[in-house]
């Protein structure tokens, strides 16, 4: 399909109306203005509202902001954990045309002061629990003009070095309660995210409020999402939009639910709520899942969240895990697949009514196992690496292409970024994968983390999920290091289970490993850790363990 378009016979639609996304929130007050809204604070206590409340605040917020002297298109930046607060920034920012940029809080103190110095970022709106972030790099963030605190203490109470300092709740409780919200061309900048990759500077993605709105809608048909849902905000509202998350519940008009802040270590709180609360669809990283099931399955009465999808990214699910949550809680783990870059949704694994007739059970979860079929509105190949199509044949791996809507089509001011785009507008993921004749996608590894070995090539993802489905393992992470010999050659950290820390064995790996793979596939060093290193996302991070492990086969 050419990427230019051709005028035909003029239509007659109103396709000057913006796809503005304020207008999602407008339409969830007018129609669902009833519909809960639920924050989990800080000391377990929770707040409860509705989408008619949320909408008062957010109109506030945006009279508020331009009151202070924000304008059309200045950058206004949010350091916040899953809270109401942040859920307001999401429509308040935008609404007055001003750009949401959204700040990783794990990121290291030298990219958070280059992303906001990149965005020229005007206003930061910080919660008080993480001023320390934001007075860390301070002196170095020439462009902020005042920082907004979400407190609800005096702001006399409140002990910090920046400045100027405006109180979030009494600006919202001195502004105009009505406002006349701006018409944007719907390819202004809605908001922006920074790409967490582990080389370079990170990198800014703009998202237009067409591209956000678009994306709402795709994520609310893809999810299978309705009115009679309750959706659980997981996924951190600085990543990826919360990958879309939020639009989504709005615009079909959801049940919502904010964890607020979080912690790993307390899974307890975080998995409550599944029940209390009637969640019935959640999505997020296996790194987030899998200690959620280690809490569930430790419960001596297991909770039945029957026919609950649960949408997990950034990282390919493990058999293991999946199969565990449908077991110990009959919920539904959803395969799903993108990017920073692409707002994210690209593919989501639904099962086909014909599959569902022709596969047997063990299959159907194998097929599970892929990251799934695009969703429409996006054009997606594989390609090799002179740019040629590859068959849907699900052997012949190639560099995973995407162009649409929802996809960047550049990085903003980041000179030399143009290699990762093609000539007819498609983005190069870095993922290499296959897809196969259902147009289902499985991703092999990343294009640089693929394991090249005597010429051969071995998937690390496969291998890690293979080692995972062994009952003495909770997680597992293979890499390609130097090899004297064979260029390169796998090596398994392997993190064991409580029970079996003290039992498993390095043969346990190998012997299980043997089933699935080929003898020279079979990794010669296999490491128990307590501990896999991750990124700021959740992702394994490849980088840190190869470096660690590069001169294990040197020895």
């Amino acid at each position: 399909m050419s990427s230019k378009p051709i005028m035909g016979f003029p239509a007659t639609s109103q396709d000057d109306y913006q796809l503005n996304v304020i207008n999602i929130l407008r339409h969830a007050a007018r129609t669902f203005g009833r519909q809960e809204v639920v924050s989990i604070r800080l000391d377990g206590s929770r707040l409860r509202f509705t989408y008619k409340d949320t909408y008062a605040r957010v109109k506030r917020l945006a009279n508020a902001l331009t009151g202070i002297g924000a304008q059309v298109g200045d950058r206004i930046g949010v350091i916040d954990w899953n809270t109401h607060r942040h859920l307001e920034c999401y429509f308040g920012i935008p609404g007055i045309g001003a750009v949401l940029l959204l700040i990783n809080i794990r990121l290291s103190p030298p990219d958070l002061s280059y992303v906001i110095n990149h965005a020229e970022a005007k206003y930061i709106i910080v919660d008080e629990t993480l001023i320390p972030i934001a007075e860390g790099i301070a002196n170095q963030c020439k462009s902020i003009k005042g920082y907004i605190i979400i407190t609800d203490r005096p702001l006399s109470e409140i002990k910090t070095s920046l400045s100027p300092v405006y109180s979030y709740e009494t600006l919202l409780k001195e502004a105009n309660p009505e406002i006349r919200w701006p018409v944007l061309d719907e390819r202004s900048a809605y908001g922006a995210c920074y790409t967490t990759g582990t080389t370079g500077r990170p990198k800014g993605v703009y998202y237009s409020h067409r591209n956000v709105y678009l994306h709402a809608m795709t994520i609310g048909n893809n999810a299978e999402m309705t009115s009679r849902d309750c959706f659980y905000q997981l996924v951190p509202m600085f990543h990826a939009m919360g990958w879309g998350m939020p639009h989504a519940a709005f615009l079909i008009g959801a049940k919502y639910v904010l964890p607020g802040m979080y912690n790993i270590a307390d899974l307890g709180s975080l998995a409550e709520p599944l029940v209390s609360e009637g969640v019935t669809a959640t999505a997020g990283a296996p790194a987030l899942f899998m200690p959620m099931l280690e809490y569930l399955r430790k419960l001596d009465k297991k909770p039945n969240l029957s026919g609950a999808r649960f949408l997990s990214g950034a990282s390919e699910p493990s058999l293991a895990m999946m199969k565990g949550f449908y077991e110990t809680t009959r919920a539904e783990i959803v395969h799903a697949y993108g990017a920073t870059e692409t707002t994210p949704l690209v593919t989501i694994n639904r099962l086909k009514p014909w599959l569902e007739k022709e596969l047997t059970e063990e299959q159907k979860w194998d097929l599970k196992r892929k990251q799934g079929y695009p969703v429409v509105g996006l054009d997606v190949k594989i390609v090799d690496h002179e740019g040629k199509e590859l068959p849907h044949d699900g052997k012949t791996p190639g560099e995973i292409l995407i162009r649409g809507p929802w996809i960047t089509g550049s990085y903003y001011n980041a000179p030399g970024s143009e290699s990762n785009f093609t000539e007819d507008g498609y983005w190069k993921s870095g993922d290499a994968g296959t897809m196969d004749e259902e147009g289902d996608i499985k991703i092999t590894d990343r294009v640089k983390d693929l394991i090249k070995s005597g010429g051969e090539w071995i998937s690390s993802v496969d291998m890690e999920n293979e080692i995972m489905a062994h009952p003495g393992v909770l997680e597992a992470a293979v890499t390609g290091v130097a090899h004297p010999k064979w260029e390169e050659r796998p090596v398994a950290l392997v993190v064991p289970r409580p029970e079996a820390r003290d039992t498993i064995t390095k043969a346990d790996i190998i012997n299980h490993l043997a089933a699935k793979f080929a003898k020279w596939q079979l990794p010669e060093e296999v490491v128990f850790i307590d501990a896999i290193p991750k990124t700021s996302v959740g992702k394994f991070d490849k980088k840190v363990i190869r470096e660690r492990y590069k001169d294990i086969y040197k020895k």
